[in-house]
């Protein structure tokens, strides 16, 4: 899989957030979808696929989304970006890793769910180089 994050339907806020957050988790571009056929032309090369619950500019359904992409590429970690239980679990149904709310953004617990999926151990960023 390439070094990419592709985030999809989240809103030119929640994109720049995310940036941040994963920018301090290890070095991925963050590409941005903002449809599903977009997305799916990209999703294939990622190492991790973000998907809103509900996209931001066309209201289509990240659940839907996350069927979607894992029946064209089941090897492509996803996750639902929602604080809705529901949503999460069927995300997770239709195949996604367990996802995350935006409440949880900065969250350690999450910062440690990403960088699990993200980095290896030599791409880590924040790792002092003297250790």
């Amino acid at each position: 899989m390439a070094d990419s994050i592709l985030s999809v339907g989240n809103c030119g806020y929640d994109n720049g957030q995310l940036g941040r957050l994963l920018a301090g988790i290890c070095d991925h571009l963050v590409q941005t979808a903002h449809t599903a056929d977009e997305a799916l032309a990209l999703a294939a090369d990622c190492r991790l696929v973000l998907v809103n619950r509900v996209f931001d500019r066309t209201g289509e359904s990240g659940v839907e989304f996350v069927r979607r992409v894992k029946e064209l590429h089941p090897e492509v970690p996803v996750m639902l970006i929602s604080n809705y239980a529901d949503a999460q679990a069927a995300a997770e149904a239709a195949g996604a890793m367990p996802g995350f709310g935006k409440s949880e953004l900065g969250d350690s617990a999450l910062l440690d769910r990403l960088r699990a999926v993200l980095c290896s151990d030599d791409s880590a960023k924040g790792q002092d180089e003297d250790e």
